[in-house]
């Protein structure tokens, strides 16, 4: 059985999509995982753009309606299966649906990954219900801060489990809050410090995943750390930190935790 991860935000501009999008290609493509991406934002999906799909003719929307299964709106893009919205479907879908759609699929893959919508509505409860943990997509400034600890609560009062904080859109540490700050709000550990990439802005230009458009790009190598532990693998030290006998970063700490995590659950199924 795969994992299914929720990419949570309630605050939209953060790149959460961009981060589902590019986690998803950056799995499939570098560390052969089989990969279903799904875009869970009913009310403004994207997922379909990030990942080159155009129109399609069968959306997460129709087979929630029961106008198609599951594997019938699939598109295979970029090593990735991607089952992506709608953004102009008329009928009106129940959310709560997609648990019991992907609980069809998910023996067919090693991670299924679920976009959320950035709102505390019935929406991102539908993620939350369907996944097995969340990560939550932040920037680092004050406003985004409050609503990473919303989410934080959201989660927690589903019952649901907070896998770590990702940080994305880094620019500025002068004025920006640091790690320690968003670990002692929400007392949720950061997993990810994404960099501000022009990258990323050109990868969605060209409907390409970044980590695909430029795999050594800032940005596709800060993320490529958080794969390899979801992944189950050993992070790559550079050499000249283990000449020079380094600590770790604390966000490298916690992606050990979490690698330690996901490898026992890999190696249990």
């Amino acid at each position: 059985m795969g994992k299914t991860l929720g990419i949570i935000s309630i605050k939209g501009g953060v790149g959460k999509t961009t981060v589902a999008a590019s986690l998803a290609a950056d799995l499939a493509n570098h560390y052969k995982q089989r990969v279903l991406l799904i875009d869970g934002n009913h009310t403004t999906p994207h997922i379909g753009t990030h990942m080159n799909v155009g129109m399609p003719n069968k959306t997460l929307q129709d087979v929630l309606s029961g106008k198609s299964n599951s594997l019938a709106a699939v598109h295979k893009r970029f090593g990735v299966d991607v089952i992506p919205g709608d953004l102009i479907y008329s009928r009106k879908t129940n959310p709560f649906k997609l648990k019991n759609a992907i609980q069809k699929m998910n023996s067919n893959y090693d991670f299924v990954i679920i976009d959320s919508a950035p709102t505390l509505g019935d929406e991102a409860q539908a993620v939350l219900s369907a996944s097995d943990g969340s990560f939550i997509v932040s920037t680092a400034d004050e406003p985004t801060l409050h609503s990473s600890l919303a989410a934080t609560r959201l989660i927690e009062k589903s019952n649901g489990k907070v896998y770590g904080i990702i940080l994305n859109k880094l620019r500025d540490k002068t004025f920006e809050f640091g790690l320690k700050d968003f670990e002692k709000a929400t007392g949720v550990p950061v997993v990810a410090c994404l960099p501000d990439d022009k990258n990323v802005g050109r990868a969605l230009f060209t409907q390409i995943p970044a980590p695909v458009f430029k795999k050594n790009s800032a940005f596709s190598n800060e993320l490529s750390k958080l794969s390899s532990s979801l992944a189950g693998q050993k992070q790559d030290v550079s050499l000249i930190r283990r000449v020079l006998g380094l600590n770790m970063k604390s966000e490298e700490v916690n992606r050990e935790v979490l690698r330690n995590e996901f490898y026992t659950s890999i190696f249990n199924n």
